[in-house]
């Protein structure tokens, strides 16, 4: 019996921190609320970009140009999220999503 209740009350606890981090998209807010969602998949997508030509570059299959027009084109995206972030009136902690057991896409 306490276990239940137990658990029930973790059901509860993690039910309201879900309700936290979901897009709340009503009539009023709908614009930013696609620009939250849109905007934190592109970061995801750069994060991803990033990492792997780290790889790349860690694997010596990049040249000094390449990786260098890498570099500059993913500071670019960077800062481009950003300035959107920022003209929908987002900050950086609202384009985090929660990536289950991968941790959090950004950092806390």
């Amino acid at each position: 019996m306490q276990e239940s209740a137990q658990l029930n009350s973790e059901l509860a606890r993690l039910d309201s921190t879900q309700r936290e981090v979901r897009v709340d998209c009503t009539p009023e807010n709908i614009e930013q609320g696609l620009a939250r969602l849109v905007l934190s998949l592109i970061e995801l997508l750069r994060q991803l970009m990033e990492r792997q030509a780290i790889r790349r570059m860690e694997g010596g299959s990049l040249s000094e140009e390449k990786i260098e027009e890498m570099g500059e084109a993913l500071m670019a995206l960077e800062a481009k999220i950003h300035e959107l972030a920022t003209h929908f009136g987002l900050t950086p902690a609202d384009l985090n999503l929660d990536l289950g057991p991968l941790g959090s896409l950004l950092e806390k």
